[in-house]
């Protein structure tokens, strides 16, 4: 007889997204430490095998700085507006920060792996596509909220706030290029070279492209979600339709 795999309890659920978050956290930390300590004793007269600068430490610190100060942003914005965010969806976004900012940025995974941003760009979309449809989607069953809509609205209103958190994360690449001098947007080389016209337009272009595709891929599964469940009988019933 096969037996069915028990899902893990909420307990173990928020004990194990807290390990996820702590893990990175020290992650971060420790690899500070030692940028840190590599800069204190880094003699510029000497060569340097690895080929780079105090320049480029200092870089790789900040943006280890600026992980963490990621890491800790969405539950400070959750305490000023005394949100509840869901300890998994939490868990996504720390793992999201640790492959783009820890392995894609101060790694350089981003020019060792030619599709290392398409894929953080693609999973993002889909992660926050499927966000903006569990929000409305709560709203439309809630009880107390005098609404119900249309799947075709739920399902546009969550690519649309996928697609526009993927614009608001190109802002702050554009924005942590110009103060830090980095090169999240790459329109350069990783050996600095500058790239001209519509080479250099061509990562952001093509993060937007793959963001929309993910949206568009989260939107049309919870579309078809919404349905299964009003043909099952699972919408919220004697509620007033806002369509009609």
């Amino acid at each position: 007889m096969r037996r069915t795999r028990e899902k893990p309890s909420p307990e173990r659920r928020e004990k194990r997204n807290r390990n996820i978050f702590f893990i990175i956290l020290a992650t971060f930390i420790i690899t500070l430490i030692l940028l840190i300590i590599r800069i204190l004793t880094l003699n510029p007269d000497a060569e340097n095998p690895s080929g780079r600068d105090a320049t480029d430490y200092i870089v790789m610190a900040l943006q280890c700085v600026l992980g963490m100060v990621l890491m800790f942003l969405p539950s400070f914005v959750a305490r000023k507006l005394t949100l509840k965010i869901p300890s998994s969806l939490y868990a996504v976004y720390v793992v999201f920060l640790y492959f783009a900012i820890y392995l894609g940025e101060v790694w350089h995974f981003f020019y060792r792996f030619a599709y290392w941003d398409t894929m953080l760009h693609g999973f993002s979309a889909i992660s926050l596509g499927a966000l903006g449809f569990s929000v409305v989607s709560f709203l439309n069953k809630d009880e107390h909220v005098r609404m119900s809509l249309s799947p075709l609205f739920v399902s546009v209103f969550s690519f649309c706030f996928a697609l526009a958190l993927g614009s608001l994360w190109e802002i702050c690449e554009f924005t942590i290029d110009g103060v830090l001098g980095v090169n999240m947007q790459k329109f350069a080389l990783e050996d600095g070279t500058q790239l001209i016209g519509r080479a250099a337009l061509s990562d952001t272009m093509w993060d937007l492209i793959v963001d929309g595709t993910g949206a568009l891929i989260a939107s049309a599964a919870g579309y078809f979600t919404i349905l299964r469940d009003r043909l099952n009988g699972n919408g919220k019933p004697g509620a007033k339709n806002t369509q009609d």
